[in-house]
Order: structure tokens, then sequence, then C-alpha cells
């Protein structure tokens, strides 16, 4: 099972392909003993080596191995892909390209899936709720009683707005220019919500809090956005940027208030997988997070491309799913 997803890249949107898996193990490779095939598997889309400089230090979300081979080139950690064309020519991987019947997956990216989670359902946490947990607890390190607003109710948007009421934010506002992700941002625990359309953003998020908020986060990224997420914060409070902008696009604030009133500019990718994929199976586990909600729209192995145009054309509120049947030699 995967999911599908869009991220920003360069000057155009760019097509995430099966970085989201999970599945049952068929085999595993020489030293790995923490899984054994037949187990339930859900993976992070960061793999970390656990080798180089950051990864030797606890912080696999900045594996230098991951980022150059696999982000970069494409391929795993022996330098080549697992994917080809029909001809032999090697393609690309995004993450463990998981868009296949079979996935190569670094064993450091492999979690077990506990009993009683679904196996379908448990392909979203390897992003979407990895990248939101590791946002809310790792980065924003949002406390009990907070306010919290999230720019863009997204699939991640959306999961990080249901794991701040989770982490106990008094106030989750979202912001958005969809009325139908708006309405599902509230099924999924915001408290108020506001269309930037047709209101203000700054001026509205002030009338509903007073104020500005202890914790804002970007999950779009753009300039505009990432600059109107420091415009929004509280004096003190910490503005996250999660979204991933085109190459080349620069943070315009004004320095003086950000010295002034000690305001904290935090980028985040994703979580620490040895730390985050284990605390969000944990979550789920105990009912903490509601992924029937989440998962909006689900497709078949043979309904890939028409996945792909209802994330194009903006029909998919919440995640989508892709089930695959795996092969059985």
């Amino acid at each position: 099972m995967c999911t599908c997803s869009r991220r920003r890249s360069r000057s155009r949107i760019r097509r995430s392909l099966g970085h989201e898996v999970s599945g049952i193990v068929r085999a595993v490779g020489t030293g790995v003993d923490h899984v054994r095939p037949g187990d339930r598997v859900v993976c992070s889309f960061i793999m970390p080596c656990g080798r180089c400089r950051h990864c030797e230090r606890g912080r696999d979300d900045l594996c230098e191995v991951f980022f150059t081979m696999n982000r970069l080139s494409g391929t795993l950690y022996d330098g080549t892909s697992r994917l080809s064309r029909p001809d032999g020519r090697p393609v690309a991987m995004y993450s463990m390209g998981g868009h296949a019947r079979q996935a190569v997956v670094p064993m450091r990216a492999v979690f077990e899936v506990p009993d009683g989670v679904p196996l379908t359902d448990a392909a979203v946490l390897g992003c979407s709720l990895f990248t939101a947990c590791g946002a809310i607890s790792s980065v924003a390190k949002v406390r009990r009683g907070e306010s919290v607003a999230v720019i863009a109710a997204g699939g991640v948007g959306l999961s990080m707005i249901h794991l701040a009421r989770a982490a106990g934010a008094e106030r989750v506002v979202a912001l958005d220019v969809d009325d139908d992700k708006l309405a599902l941002a509230e099924e999924l625990g915001a408290t108020e919500t506001i269309n930037s359309t047709r209101a203000d953003p700054i001026e509205s998020l002030h009338g509903l809090l007073g104020r500005g908020a202890d914790v804002v986060i970007e999950a779009l990224g753009s300039t505009a956005t990432a600059k109107l997420a420091v415009d929004l914060v509280d004096d003190g409070g910490r503005a996250v940027l999660a979204g991933v902008a085109p190459i080349g696009q620069t943070l315009d604030v004004d320095i003086t208030r950000v010295v002034r009133r000690k305001i904290q500019i935090l980028g985040t990718f994703g979580g620490q997988a040895h730390e985050t994929m284990p605390e969000v199976l944990r979550m789920v586990e105990q009912g903490g997070i509601d992924l029937e909600r989440l998962i909006t729209n689900r497709f078949g192995f043979d309904e890939v491309a028409e996945a792909y145009r209802a994330l194009e054309e903006r029909r998919i509120r919440g995640r989508g799913l892709i089930e695959i049947a795996p092969e059985l030699d």
C-alpha cells in the first residue's frame, strides 16, 4: 500500500511516487534482525543510512547519504535503482519507489505495525503523520494550552492540525483557500478556520485570538505563505516552515521585528525516524490519530493515473491511498 502526494520542486509541482509505504516483509538482508519475513511493516520516507555524521549523533532526519544518493541521484545506497524500464534503463527512485508490487527499503526506515492498526491505512504514517509529528513534537515543541495556526490544510497540514490538538493545543486555527479542506480541518481538530480569499489572515487571526499565535506552521511552500507565517506569530513565538518551496525562493521578513520580539524561525523536513515513527505508531495504537478521517480517497493499483489526476485537480481533500496487491511467487 502506498500514497500519492505533491511536493513543490523547482518551478513546477513534482509528483511524489510511492514515498509512503506499508506492506508485508518478504525477505531481509544480512544484519537485519528487528523484522522478519511475514511481519507487517510501515516505512518512513526518510531512510537513514546510520553511518553519516548526522546519523551518528542521532539526527537521522538530516542523513547526508539519504539526501545525496536518494533525493539527488534517485538510488539506494549501493548506487543502484531497483526500478527499470522494459528495456532495462534505470528509473530514479523517490524514497523506496513504492508504486510497485515490491520495494527495497534500508533497514532503519522499516517499522513493525502493531496488531490492531490497519496495515493498508498505516501507509499514511510514513510521510504526512511522520512529518507532522516531527514538526509538532520535535521542532515546534507545542505545549498544552498554546495556540497554533496552520497555513495550508493539505495532507500534511491536516496531520499537523490533528497532532497539534493531540499535543494539547487549546486553539488550533486552520488557514486555507478551500472551504472543503477547512471543513475537514474542523473534523480533525481545528477550533477555528480562516479562508484567506475572503478575509485578511492577519486581521482575522488577531480577531480570533486577540494576538498572534504561539506557533505558526507553514505547510505549503511559497514565499508569500512563509512570510505570512512569520507575520502571524505572537511575540516570542515560533514560525515553523515545513512546506518545500521551489529552489531559489527566499524569505523576506522584517528583521527588526524578529529581533525585538524574539521570534524564532525554524525549519523542519521530517522527524527523526528512530524516534518519530515509534511515537506515531504508539499514537495510532492508542487511538490518538484518526486515520479514517485523514484518508479521504482510496484507489486500486490500476487507478494510479486517476489518483494523480484527482490530486492535480485538487479533488483529494485529505490523503489519497493506493492499494497494491503484492506479487506472490
